[in-house]
């Protein structure tokens, strides 16, 4: 009987390369919606760990100080009449994007809380740790037809990370961003000015700098089928009337967009910002983003609410619509996917997942600088936590 690995001809035997010698096909995940429209996958209620705020310099802290509150003007009064464009840019501090943060702020938390999970180090080991916006770009990729996107990822300790990577196309496109696009975003973070106080039952006082660098971020753990997850984003501000103040239940997306003058106009924003706004609110249980609509001078002239769970219903009859169940079953089918690509427990080692529209989910694998992504501080601290204590030295009580 020959031996595996061997091959008989012309009364020689060749050595063959064992089959897995052999180079495979790059794995890859297609992104088809047609592929992912089953039911709707489990999606276990996100509940609050926690939260951090970003102050002015974009210095962290461990507590609540950045959280604003939710404070719109009277239903019964004069529709609003925001000015977005007052106080530009004078009166606008961005945030320097050429700093990359990677996964920092939301490390730092949970080197602070690591021993309080429920669950214990076990639960965190099995879990995917991200930012609530990535896990956005994810839900949404079905339908994406204009940017890609790459995420990184590493496994240590058994936790899988994932830290998105600015495309040479985003980059590309942030650093000829127009002026008017640069106002249009000003004039988002703007409308939060005009909507929150800095206190429960206070009012709004948009007179003040617009600091990009400010920012609340709650702390979120899940479950989308088996995969845990702990997560964070962004909280515009929490309704200090809403039913629960339990967290997320009690938290509001704010939002604006141009004024729809036609069926059509709405139709697209129903197939393409809507999208968008249920997947960011979707995923951390926020149940509803309040809008303003601008009109063509930048003034916010009408406010419109839209409950989180009813926006699908905007969109269920149309053919050329989206669909919940599909965003997340392509989710889950992407954790599935990277979980079992990332194996090799190691900090240093980042598998790439790259996606073009049209195109499926790609892999590549690289070390080291520039693309590992989780900094020494966090492994090293995460690595002494695991060392076994050394022995405690007798008192002279003992």
């Amino acid at each position: 009987m020959e031996s595996r690995g061997t091959k008989r001809g012309s009364g020689k035997i060749e050595v063959t390369e064992p089959w897995n010698k052999l180079p495979r096909p790059a794995p890859s995940l297609p992104t088809d919606p047609a592929l992912y429209s089953g039911p709707f996958p489990f999606y276990r209620r996100p509940s609050e760990l926690g939260c951090f705020s970003l102050d002015a310099q974009r210095q962290y802290h461990g507590d609540a100080r950045a959280l604003r509150y939710y404070s719109p003007p009277p239903t019964n009064g004069p529709g609003p009449d925001f000015d977005l464009r007052d106080g530009y840019p004078d009166r606008y501090q961005p945030r320097d994007e050429e700093v990359r943060e990677g996964l920092d702020h939301l490390l730092r938390w949970l080197l602070e809380h690591r021993g309080e999970l429920e669950g214990g180090p076990g639960w965190l080991a099995g879990a995917t740790v991200t930012w609530r916006g990535h896990l956005t770009k994810l839900l949404t990729t079905p339908y994406e037809r204009q940017e890609g996107w790459q995420l990184a990822a590493s496994r240590f300790q058994g936790t899988l990370y994932l830290s998105e990577v600015e495309t040479p196309a985003a980059r590309a496109q942030r650093l000829a961003r127009p002026p008017l696009l640069r106002e249009l975003m000003y004039m988002g973070y703007k409308f939060e000015q005009y909507m929150c106080a800095d206190k429960p039952g206070g009012s709004p006082d948009p007179s003040g700098e617009v600091n990009t660098n400010v920012a609340f971020c709650s702390v979120l753990r899940s479950r989308l089928g088996n995969h845990r997850l702990l997560f964070s984003g962004e909280v515009d501000c929490t309704d200090p009337q809403a039913p629960s103040t339990q967290p997320p239940t009690c938290y509001v997306e704010l939002k604006t967009s141009k004024e729809m003058h036609s069926p059509s106009q709405w139709r697209s924003f129903y197939r393409h910002k809507l999208l968008k706004w249920w997947a960011q609110s979707f995923l951390p249980g926020v149940p509803k983003v309040v809008a303003g609509f601008r009109n063509p001078e930048g003034f916010v002239c009408s406010l419109k609410i839209f409950p989180t769970m009813e926006m699908f219903e905007y969109i269920r009859n149309d053919r050329g619509g989206w669909n919940p169940s599909v965003c997340m079953n392509f989710c889950a089918a992407f954790l599935s996917f990277a979980q079992s690509t990332v194996v090799q427990d190691d900090p240093r080692l980042v598998h790439l997942f790259s996606w073009e529209p049209g195109g499926p989910v790609t892999v590549s694998v690289h070390r080291d600088a520039p693309h590992a992504f989780l900094p020494r501080w966090y492994v090293e601290a995460m690595t002494q936590e695991q060392l076994p204590s050394p022995p405690k030295t007798p008192s002279p009580k003992d």
